[in-house]
């Protein structure tokens, strides 16, 4: 046999058997080449958070609602007994996260808020004594659903409780929501 001819036989051989592998081969989906472009370009960090990034928040909410239930005492920080502002400075310092321990001087921390911006592990804060109109009582932001802001707190006839805004009291006494972090 003469080598051309044995090279054809060869290379049509290697043709037929390709052929006939890929017609078993599922299709590979096609995307116009700027969707693959973009795709190659995306930054993973950008589409999925860290979790470092998520995780102070809600593990400080986690933390704050270990003392559900406990009772009310004056300057207490413990499950003996904690004030609303006791109750948010333990559950921030669980996360080594040092606020101050009053109320008062926890809102001139961090960025001021439209409730509309509100998320879980913001601070929201009160006036309740009508005879004297400064900042005595704070609540920790833990779920925010079908438009309701909650928040867990410290009050002196229940204890540590969780509470919404949209109850009449709160939202007379309202006065501003701050983010730490």
């Amino acid at each position: 046999m003469r080598p051309y001819k044995l090279v054809i036989l060869v290379l049509l051989g290697v043709s037929l058997a390709s052929c006939g592998a890929k017609k078993n081969l599922p299709q590979a989906p096609q995307y116009p080449t700027n969707e693959i472009e973009e795709r190659n370009s995306e930054n993973l960090e950008e589409i999925i958070p860290a979790e470092e990034e998520i995780a102070p928040v809600t593990k400080i909410a986690e933390h704050a609602m270990e003392y559900l239930g406990t009772g009310y005492k004056y300057g207490g920080t413990t499950r003996e007994g904690m004030d609303c502002s006791g109750l948010v400075f333990t559950a921030f310092l669980k996360e080594n996260i040092n606020l101050p321990r009053t109320s008062r001087d926890m809102s001139l921390l961090g960025d001021r808020l439209n409730l509309e911006e509100v998320i879980v592990g913001d601070l929201i804060f009160f006036e309740t004594n009508k005879k004297r109109p400064v900042i005595n009582h704070v609540g920790l932001v833990v779920e925010i659903k079908d438009g309701g802001i909650y928040f867990i707190h410290s009050s002196t006839s229940r204890g540590v409780i969780i509470s919404s805004l949209e109850e009449k009291y709160w939202q007379d006494h309202f006065v501003m929501a701050r983010r730490i972090l």
